[in-house]
Order: structure tokens, then sequence, then C-alpha cells
């Protein structure tokens, strides 16, 4: 008989309730309980389980703690992986390198494939939306994507100032950015003056 991960309790769980938005608590419950059943302690996080199983595509998030499976969108976002060609494709147009520190295989370093729209927001599996990011950063992107994004953000608010001449805006997006550079948040995504 094979051993039942949190996350095959947590799909269990949602396949009893396709197409339903369920509160994250009572699943957190049940699988505890059926966790118990074989295992002395309790299950490591089944709540971040949860938010794995969001981010891979296989639940969808409603809003905050509630999230619905729908069989039917996993067998879509399961096509959405690129294949072996078009990550051939993404690595060979990007030179075989990390597009934002520039390491790649000949650096001994592994690259990845990665959505620049995540499939859980909906991103394809196409080429225009690949690029090749190295382990680390493809690391980042998926857990502080909000701090790298919001920098990317106010460079180009800043960049669209400068443009337009707006110096109260770009004075409020210089104080931001300086707080990024003060505490080397994301110090690999650079800010030209």
């Amino acid at each position: 008989m094979s051993v039942k991960t949190v996350s095959d309790l947590i799909i269990e769980y949602f396949s009893q309730y396709p197409n339903q938005d369920l509160n994250h608590g009572p699943v957190v419950d049940w699988v505890t309980q059926e966790w118990l059943k074989s295992n002395s302690t309790s299950p490591r996080d089944p709540w971040r389980a949860i938010r794995s199983l969001y981010e891979r595509g296989i639940l969808i998030k409603v809003r905050k703690g509630v999230y619905r499976y729908d069989p039917d969108a996993v067998i879509e976002n399961e096509l959405q992986d690129f294949t072996p060609e078009q990550k051939e494709e993404i690595f060979k147009r990007d030179h075989y390198k990390c597009i934002v520190c520039g390491l790649g295989r000949r650096d001994g370093v592994e690259i990845h494939a990665d959505h620049i729209i995540p499939r859980s927001q909906g991103g394809k599996a196409e080429v225009d939306n690949g690029q090749t990011l190295c382990a680390a950063h493809n690391f980042r992107k998926k857990n502080y994507k909000g701090t790298e994004s919001g920098k990317r953000m106010f460079i180009r608010l800043y960049e669209a100032a400068k443009h337009l001449g707006d110096q109260e805006t770009m004075k409020f997006c210089a104080d931001v950015l300086e707080i990024y550079e003060r505490h080397n948040i994301n110090g690999h995504i650079i800010w030209n003056r």
C-alpha cells in the first residue's frame, strides 16, 4: 500500500467536492485527521501544501483562504507545460543564459524555462511567454515575485515620469527605489538614474 502525502490527501478531499468553493480550514482539519490514522505526528503545514497546489495549477484560488478544484482546469493547466522543443527554443533565444544574471550552462549553472505570466494566472505554454532563468532566480521569482515586480514597476514609472518631465512622480519613485537599494532588496534589478 502506497503512503499518501499531504498533497495527495488534499487532492482527495477537493476531488470529493469538484467545482465547489471550499474554505481551507475544514480541508486542513480533514487532512490532519486522515494523516493521523497512519502517522504519529500531525502533518507539516497542510495550508502551505494547499497554496503549493494552487501555484501548480491544480487548485483555483477564489479568494484568501478559499479554493476550488475544477478537474477540467487541471487537465487544461497540465497542457501548459513547455514541450522539450519549446524549452530548447527559449534557451537558444536567450543564449542559454539567465536573463537576470547572465549565468548559464557554460558557468555550470542549471537553467530553467520559466513562464513570464505564471500558469496559475493564465500564462500559456508559448515561446513568447517563456524566459530563461537560472535555478536561483527562478526560485526567487516564485518566492519573492512581489518585491521584484514592485521594483520593476517603480523603475518603469520613474522612466515614464522622467520622459514626461514629471518631477514630483520622479521624486516619489526615487524615494521608494532608494529604500530598495538601502536594504539591498532585488539588487540584481538595476535602476539607472
